[in-house]
């Protein structure tokens, strides 16, 4: 916040309200600049969390998967489709859905490349099954 209320009390109420930094006037250019990139420097990008069901994670922000401590070797289209199975939260994600989302504009909408990629899944994943498929409707993360 860059005010000329420059009071203690002014400073206190804009921090409170919200204000990452709160400078008076009047200040020196270079004290500006210099708590600008203070902050800069503190907001590193928030990273996505690891994804969970059961005794599976997925890391988005490393591009890892495992299952019970065990590494998965997932190729970029099951990982895709893994990673919106375990976002949606055990909600059932169509078929068309997969399809539009981890698969490029050009798949042809009748290709049965996320059934093929949805069974290639479940072997990697193993027992018990985890991918369930709910018939008419597409697939789901089971418990």
């Amino acid at each position: 916040m860059l005010t000329a209320s420059a009071e203690v009390a002014d400073r206190v109420d804009g921090l409170v309200l919200g204000a990452d930094d709160y400078l008076g006037k009047p200040f020196a250019f270079s004290e500006l600049i210099a708590r600008v990139g203070a902050l800069v420097r503190r907001s590193a990008p928030a990273r996505p969390p690891v994804l969970r069901a059961a005794d599976v994670a997925l890391d988005p922000a490393r591009r890892g998967a495992e299952r019970a401590g065990r590494s998965l070797a997932l190729t970029p289209k099951e990982f895709g489709v893994l990673e919106l199975l375990l976002t949606a939260g055990g909600d059932v994600v169509s078929a068309e859905t997969l399809l539009d989302k981890v698969w490029d504009e050009h798949a042809d909408p009748f290709t049965n490349a996320v059934r093929i990629t949805v069974g290639t899944l479940r072997r990697k994943l193993g027992d018990p099954p985890l991918v369930e498929t709910v018939t008419g409707a597409g697939y789901r993360i089971g418990a």
